[in-house]
C-alpha cells in the first residue's frame, strides 16, 4: 500500500539503536520488576534461602532456554520488526504466527495498566503517609494516578523513540540507585526500630534459620514451592523487551543474543544476591515492638506485637527492602522507576509487534494500524490503540484476575520460540543455518516443555484458555489462507514427511484392498479442459493420485515451462482440484504421451489410470492425429495401465477461447463454487440459466508480483474459475475474488464493450466448464459392465456416486446374460455379486439379446462414419489410417457387436446423468484407428456423459474383509 511504501522510505534516515541501549537496558528494566523491592523477600520467607535460589534459578533456567533458542532464530537471517511476532511467523508459519502476535500484542498492551498500577498503588501510600488525599475512594485515586500516568507516557512514545529511549536510561540510573542504597543499607548497623521491624544484619543465626522453607497459609491460601515459584515467575519475563523492538536496532542478528543473554545472567545473579541478603539480615517473622529487641526470640515473638501479630519481617512485610535500605525514599524511587520503565517498555512493544502483524495483513480491517510515521516509522495509530486498551484496563481496575492470562500469555510466546527452534532444527532444512552456535533442538524442546509444565503450574485454566485462544487463531488463519510464504518450517517438515511416507510406502506391498485408482489425465494446459479435469477431481479427491499431462509438440523454453507450471498451480488452487502437473515436450503426442506414463510419479505414487478426453473432431482432423491418438491408448495398455475415455457431446476444448480464459486465470479476478456447495451452485446455475445474459466480458488487470525484502511473502496471482450471477437485462458476470466474488457485480455494458475490444465468452463454454463442479440433477448413473476387466468399471461409478456431485444419482447395472434360460438366476447372482463387494444400488438388468443383429439404419448410419476411411489401396504408410475390407469382414461381429449396443443404450440410458461402460481393446495390427474411433462414435455419438473404462486385469475388488 501507498502507507506502507511511505513508511519504508521513512526508515532510511531512522534512528537505530545498538545492542546496549536498545536490548541490554530495556531487557535489565523490564526484569527488574517490582517483583524485586516488592515480593523477593516473600519469596525468601516462604521457600527459605536454598529454595529461594532454586526458584530464581528455575525461572532463569525457562529465560536462558529461551533466550538460547531465540537467539537461534533471529541469526538465521536478517531480522525484521515484529519481535517474537516476527520470529515465530517466519518459522513456524503465520498460523502460529499470528496466533502469537495477537495475543503478544494484546497482553502488553493490558501489560501497561498492570504496571501502572503497580505505579499507582505505592504512590498512593506514600500520599496517605504524607497525609495528602486526592479522593475519598482508593479505587477512584488509582484511576486518577493511572490515567495521567498513562497519558504521559504516551506523549513520551509518541515523541519518538530518542526520548523515549532519554527516558529509559533515567530509569535505570534510579532503579541501580536504589538496588545500591539497600545494599549499603544492610551492611550498616541496624537501628532499635530496624531491629523491632526484624533487620538484625548479618548474622549467621538468622541465615541458618532463613535457610529451609517454612510455607504457611495466608489469604486463605496454602503455600507450597509450586504457589511460590507460580508467584514469583512473572518477574523473569522480561527477556522479549529488546526483541519487540527488532526493527528499531542496527544489527538485530547479533544485539538480541548479545544484549538479551547479558541481561539474563545479570539479573539473575543480582536476584540471587538480593535473595542471599535478604534471608541473611531479616527475620521471617518481627512484631515491630521497639521495646522487645533484646533477642532474637524476642523480636520474632508475635505474641508481644501491639496487635497480637507479626506484621514485620519477611513473611509479612512487603517494605523489607525500604526498611533494610541506607535511605528508604529512594527504594520508593526504584519501585516507580521499575513500573514505569516496564509500563514504558510495554507501551512501545506492543504497538511495534502489532505494527508487524498487521503490515502482513493475516487479518482483515486491522492493515489500518500498520501506517508507520516519521523517520523511525513509529506506529502512532496503535500506540493509540495501546494507550486506550491500558487506559480501559486501569479504569476497570480488577486485574487480579487478569494478571495470571498475561503471564501465560508471555509463556506460550516462549514456549513457542522454544518449539520454533527445535522444529526448524529436526526438519534438517539446508536453510536453518543459524549464526549462533551455542544452541541445541534437545535442550529447545526441553525449554518448550518447561513453558508448557510452568503455564499450567501457575494456573492451569488460564493456561486451557491461553491454548484455546491460540487454536482458534490458528484455525481462523489457516482456512483463510493468507497470501504469504515465508519458507517456514512447517513447510519443511511437511516435505520430510511426504519423503519420509513415500519411501515407508516402497515395503508396503500392493493389495486389492489397499487399490486407489491413480489417474495421469492427458488434459493439455489445465485451463483448456476444466470440465475433464473437474471430473478426474470426482474420481481422485482425498482418495488418490492425480497428475495432469500436457503434450507439447514444439521445443519450449525453461521460462515458458515454469509459466505453464504456475498457470497450472493456480487453475487447480482456485477450482480445490487437489492434482500435480506435469508438461513434455515431444514431437509426437503419442511418444510424448508415452514418456508421461513412463516418468510420472514417484514409488508407489505413479498412475495406474490413463484418462484421455474423446477426441471429438477424429472425422475432420488429419488422418495421422487420429493414428496417435490410437498409438497413445495402445502405449498404455502395453504399459498395463487401465484406460478411460470420457465424451461429452459439448467437447472439453474452447480453444477459440483459450487465450481469452487464460488471461483470465492468469489475473485472477474470477471464481467459482466448488464441489462442496452442492443445492447452493445448483439454485445459482438456475438463475443464470434463467437470465437472459450471454457472455463473460473480460476486462481485467494483470496481478503485479513484486520481488524485494519485504517482510510479507507473495504469492503467484491467484486462479480464477467462473461463477455464474443472476442476469438482469444485460450481461452481467460476477468477476472479482474469492472472498468478496459474490458480492461485486461488474455490469457490461454495449458501450464498455466496443470500447475494449474484448470478446465476450458464451455462456455456453462457461456452463460447460462447469459442469461437473455443480450438483448433477436427480438420475441415474448406468453401468454396462460387459467384460471382466478387474472390477474398475465398477468401482469408478461407486466412488463418484458418494461425491456430494453425483449424491443424486443411484446405480443402474447392465451386464450380459451368458444363457437366455437363466436371465433370473443371473440377475440375482449379479445382485449377490455387487453386495458382496457392499456397492449400493438401484437395480440389474440383464441384457438377453446381444447376438440380436443389429437394425439396418444402424448399420448404414455407421457405414456413413466409416465411408470416408474405406480404401484397399494399401502401403505401409497408410495402412494404419485406413479401413480395409479384410479388416471389416475379420471383425464383423465384433462392429455388429458395437451397433447393437447403441441400440440397447438408446433403450435404456438415454435419460442417464452419466453413462459407464466397459471399453473393448483393440487388438494391434488387426483394428485400425479409424476402425476403432468409429466403434467408439457409434456408442458414445449423441449420449449424455460417457465414460468408456478398460482395467487392467487386476482385481480391484474384493468381498473379503
Amino acid at each position: 500500500s501507498t502507507d506502507q511504501e511511505k513508511g519504508e522510505k521513512q526508515q532510511s534516515g531512522a534512528l537505530k539503536l545498538g545492542w546496549i541501549q536498545g536490548v541490554f537496558i530495556r531487557c535489565l528494566l523490564n526484569i527488574w520488576g517490582v517483583m524485586l523491592f516488592l515480593r523477593l523477600s516473600w519469596v525468601v520467607g516462604q521457600a527459605g534461602i536454598l529454595l529461594g535460589c532454586v526458584v530464581i534459578l528455575l525461572a532463569a533456567a525457562v529465560t536462558i532456554l529461551t533466550t538460547l533458542s531465540m537467539s537461534a532464530i533471529c541469526t538465521n537471517g536478517e531480522v525484521k520488526g515484529g519481535g517474537a511476532y516476527y520470529m515465530i511467523s517466519r518459522s513456524l508459519g503465520p498460523e502460529f504466527g499470528g496466533a502469537i502476535g495477537a495475543i503478544f500484542s494484546l497482553a502488553n498492551a493490558v501489560a501497561v495498566a498492570m504496571y501502572v498500577i503497580g505505579f499507582a498503588e505505592p504512590l498512593l501510600t506514600l500520599l496517605k503517609d504524607h497525609e495528602i488525599t486526592i479522593f475519598d475512594s482508593d479505587i477512584n485515586c488509582i484511576r486518577i494516578i493511572g490515567a495521567v500516568t498513562t497519558t504521559l507516557l504516551l506523549l513520551i512514545t509518541i515523541v519518538g523513540m530518542e526520548w523515549e529511549n532519554k527516558a529509559q536510561m533515567v530509569l535505570l540510573v534510579i532503579l541501580l540507585a536504589a538496588m545500591v542504597d539497600f545494599l549499603i543499607g544492610s551492611f550498616l548497623p541496624a537501628t532499635i526500630a530496624k531491629q523491632a521491624y526484624g533487620f538484625i544484619g548479618y548474622s549467621s543465626t538468622v541465615f541458618k534459620e532463613n535457610l529451609w522453607p517454612s510455607y504457611r497459609e495466608q489469604k486463605g491460601v496454602s503455600h507450597n514451592f509450586i504457589s511460590v515459584f507460580s508467584i514469583f515467575f512473572p518477574a523473569a519475563t522480561g527477556i522479549l523487551a529488546g526483541a519487540n523492538i527488532s526493527g528499531d536496532l542496527t544489527n538485530p542478528s547479533k544485539a538480541i543474543p548479545k544484549g538479551t543473554l547479558l541481561a539474563v545472567i545479570i539479573t539473575t545473579a543480582s536476584y540471587l544476591l538480593f535473595a542471599v541478603v535478604s534471608g541473611a539480615t531479616v527475620l521471617r517473622d518481627a512484631n515491630g515492638n521497639l521495646s522487645a529487641v533484646a533477642s532474637i526470640a524476642e523480636i520474632s515473638n508475635c505474641s508481644l506485637s501491639h496487635k497480637g501479630e507479626c506484621e514485620f519481617g519477611l513473611m509479612n512485610s512487603s517494605a523489607v527492602m525500604e526498611m533494610v535500605s541506607a535511605f528508604g525514599p529512594i527504594i520508593y524511587a526504584g519501585v516507580f522507576a521499575a513500573t514505569l520503565s516496564s509500563a514504558l517498555a510495554s507501551l512501545v512493544s506492543a504497538p511495534k509487534v502489532f505494527q508487524a502483524l498487521c503490515k502482513d495483513k493475516l487479518f482483515p480491517v486491522i492493515h489500518w494500524f500498520a501506517r508507520g510515521y516519521g523517520k523511525s516509522n513509529e506506529p502512532r495509530r496503535a500506540y493509540v490503540l495501546t494507550y486506550l486498551i491500558a487506559l480501559g484496563c486501569i479504569l476497570i481496575g480488577e486485574l487480579n484476575a487478569i494478571a495470571p492470562i498475561i503471564s501465560n500469555f508471555f509463556l506460550a510466546a516462549y514456549c513457542l520460540i522454544n518449539f520454533s527452534c527445535f522444529h526448524a532444527s529436526t526438519t534438517n532444512a539446508p536453510g536453518f543455518r543459524p549464526g549462533f552456535k551455542y544452541y541445541n533442538k534437545w535442550v529447545s524442546l526441553i525449554g518448550a516443555t518447561l513453558c508448557l509444565i510452568v503455564m499450567f503450574v501457575m494456573n492451569w485454566w488460564t493456561a486451557l484458555l491461553t491454548f484455546a485462544l491460540i487454536l482458534f487463531i490458528y484455525i481462523y488463519i489457516y482456512y483463510r489462507k493468507p497470501d504469504v510464504n515465508w519458507g517456514s518450517s512447517t513447510q519443511a517438515e511437511t516435505y520430510v514427511r511426504a519423503l519420509k511416507a513415500i519411501t515407508k510406502m516402497n515395503d508396503v506391498a500392493d493389495h486389492v484392498k489397499t487399490y486407489r485408482p491413480q489417474i495421469l489425465v492427458l488434459s493439455g494446459r489445465p485451463s483448456n479442459r476444466a470440465s475433464l479435469l473437474d471430473f478426474a477431481n470426482c474420481i481422485t479427491k482425498k482418495v488418490s493420485l492425480m497428475v495432469c499431462g500436457h503434450i507439447e509438440q514444439t521445443a519450449i523454453s525453461q521460462k515458458t515451462r515454469e509459466q505453464y507450471i504456475l498457470e497450472a498451480n493456480n487453475f487447480f488452487q482456485k477450482r480445490k482440484i487437489q492434482a500435480f502437473y506435469d508438461v513434455k515436450s515431444d514431437k509426437s503426442f503419442s511418444e510424448g504421451a508415452k514418456s508421461l506414463m513412463e516418468l510420472t510419479g514417484i514409488g508407489k505414487l505413479r498412475p495406474n489410470v490413463l484418462l484421455m478426453g474423446y477426441k471429438s473432431n477424429w472425422q475432420d482432423c488429419p488422418p495421422t492425429e487420429v493414428a496417435e491418438y490410437f498409438k497413445a491408448i495402445h502405449h498404455a495398455f502395453d504399459m498395463h495401465l487401465s484406460v478411460c475415455i470420457l465424451r461429452l457431446q459439448e467437447g472439453f476444448t474452447c480453444n477459440e477461447y483459450a487465450e481469452d480464459i487464460n488471461e483470465m486465470l492468469n489475473d485472477g479476478n474470477v471464481q467459482s463454487k466448488n464441489e462442496e456447495n452442492g443445492n447452493n451452485e445448483n439454485n445459482k446455475e438456475k438463475e443464470f440459466e434463467n437470465g437472459n445474459g450471454n457472455g463473460l466480458h473480460r476486462d481485467v488487470s494483470s496481478a503485479q508480483i513484486s520481488g524485494g525484502s519485504s517482510s510479507v511473502g507473495v504469492t503467484p496471482p491467484s486462479t480464477p474459475v467462473l461463477i455464474r450471477s443472476k442476469v438482469i437485462g444485460e450481461s452481467t458476470f460476477t468477476i472479482g475474488s474469492e472472498d468478496n466474488a459474490a458480492e461485486k457485480e461488474t455490469k457490461i455494458t454495449d458501450e464498455n464493450e466496443k470500447s475494449s475490444g474484448k470478446r465476450d465468452i458464451p455462456k455456453g463454454v462457461i456452463l460447460n466448464m462447469n459442469r461437473f463442479q455443480r450438483k448433477q440433477k436427480k438420475g441415474t448413473i448406468d453401468v454396462w459392465w460387459l467384460y471382466d476387466d478387474g472390477g474398475l468399471t465398477m468401482l469408478i461409478p461407486y466412488i463418484l456416486s458418494t461425491r456430494s456431485q453425483w449424491s443424486n444419482c443411484k446405480l443402474r447395472v447392465f451386464t450380459l446374460a451368458n444363457r437366455k434360460d437363466e436371465l433370473d438366476r443371473e440377475k440375482r447372482n449379479m445382485a449377490s455379486l455387487l453386495s458382496k463387494f457392499r456397492i449400493d444400488f438401484l437395480e440389474v438388468t440383464v441384457i438377453p439379446d446381444i447376438v440380436k443383429p443389429p437394425k439396418e439404419e444402424s448399420v448404414k448410419d455407421f457405414e456413413n462414419i466409416i465411408s470416408k476411411y474405406r480404401e484397399d489401396d494399401v502401403n505401409e504408410e497408410n495402412e494404419s489410417l485406413v479401413i480395409q475390407e479384410s479388416e471389416l469382414l475379420a471383425l464383423k461381429d465384433k462392429t455388429r457387436r458395437h451397433i447393437r449396443l447403441r441400440e440397447l443404450l438408446l433403450n435404456h440410458s438415454m435419460d442417464a446423468s452419466l453413462i459407464v461402460m466397459t471399453l473393448t481393446i483393440p487388438r494391434k495390427s488387426m483394428c485400425s484407428a479409424p476402425l476403432f474411433m468409429a466403434w467408439l462414435e457409434m456408442l458414445t455419438k449423441g449420449m449424455p456423459p460417457f465414460l468408456l473404462i478398460r482395467g487392467n486385469q487386476s482385481s480391484v475388488l474384493t468381498f473379503y474383509s
